[in-house]
């Protein structure tokens, strides 16, 4: 057992090896160990550096931040990676366990939110922790991870199997949220790179090169979750995707014609540009099928049929 600050990190179950890095880490832990949060936004833009951006932008809290906040509530972050939602999940609940396989990106996160009271880590593989996990969660949080799940689980069905196990874990009438891509998303078809193979057009292709993880169309994710005994809630649409929204669709209040025009965020990849995303967008509301179109999901998922 660690302590950073106030954050307790528990190691039993970490295997000693790195096996999630983008080889930024160390960089980020020197800026998190040496700055306050205040000053990230200017380290920022001084960097120009995708990873600086992505990991420590006040933006990636937008996903959780319009949530209500319950400090009777216990939550699990599973994959957690450099804390980029952490701080706000230990604003607005009671109780946050992290898990993340990354030491690294961990001491990154207990870093950055070392004044967390409220906050323990555990270092290691979802699987192997699972089973010694002894207290149920009124949420779960699924933030940029359910695509991985073949790299959690390692079974013939790893994304069902992810879901059954992490029901599990929660509370009666406790939820989980998943923020995911769009397989289907408009980004891909107009010339945008798949997110983790870094291939145009690969995820709309089926995944012929990548193995390491997997996106869902709206139809395939609730199949997935339907298959686990759960229910979809609530869908909600990150826009322009999860992981900067600047405003967050449900089914009650779709985009209305001529408000997508934000659809230059690819940060961290050359794209194609094969068409007017804001122009495709606004023929896709109107004939209302932004859901299916939508570059990325936001789900309330719930135990039941």
């Amino acid at each position: 057992m660690e302590t950073i600050g106030k954050v307790k990190i528990e190691d039993r179950f970490y295997l000693g090896r790195e096996l999630y890095a983008d080889g930024a880490e160390d960089e980020l832990l020197e800026i998190v160990k040496n700055h306050e949060v205040s000053e990230y936004e200017e380290i920022i833009k001084e960097k120009q550096e995708w990873a600086v951006l992505y990991h420590l932008s006040a933006n990636r809290e937008n996903i959780i931040d319009w949530m209500e906040s319950d400090k009777e509530a216990s939550v699990l972050e599973v994959g957690a990676g450099c804390g980029a939602v952490t701080g706000k999940l230990a604003e607005k609940y009671g109780k946050v366990t992290c898990i993340d396989l990354s030491k690294k990106r961990s001491l990154i996160n207990a870093h950055r939110h070392k004044d967390a009271d409220n906050l323990e880590i555990i270092l290691g593989n979802y699987r192997d922790i699972s089973e010694h996990l002894t207290e149920k969660y009124d949420m779960i949080t699924l933030i940029g991870v359910f695509e991985y799940a073949i790299n959690y689980m390692g079974t013939e069905n790893p994304y069902e199997d992810f879901l059954v196990s992490l029901k599990e874990h929660l509370k009666p009438g406790g939820r989980m949220v998943i923020a995911i891509e769009n397989k289907f998303g408009l980004k891909y078809w107009a010339g945008c790179v798949e997110d983790h193979g870094q291939i145009v057009y690969e995820g709309i292709e089926g995944y012929w090169n990548t193995k390491s993880a997997r996106t869902f169309t709206k139809n395939g994710l609730e199949e997935v979750i339907k298959r686990c005994g759960c229910k979809v809630e609530k869908w909600y649409y990150p826009y322009p995707d999860y992981k900067f929204p600047t405003c967050i669709y449900s089914d009650e209040y779709l985009p209305q014609i001529g408000e997508l025009n934000n659809n230059f965020n690819n940060f961290d990849a050359e794209r194609l540009l094969t068409f007017d995303e804001s122009k495709v967008f606004d023929t896709i509301i109107e004939e209302n099928l932004f859901p299916v179109y939508s570059n990325s999901f936001l789900l309330i998922v719930r135990e039941g049929k």
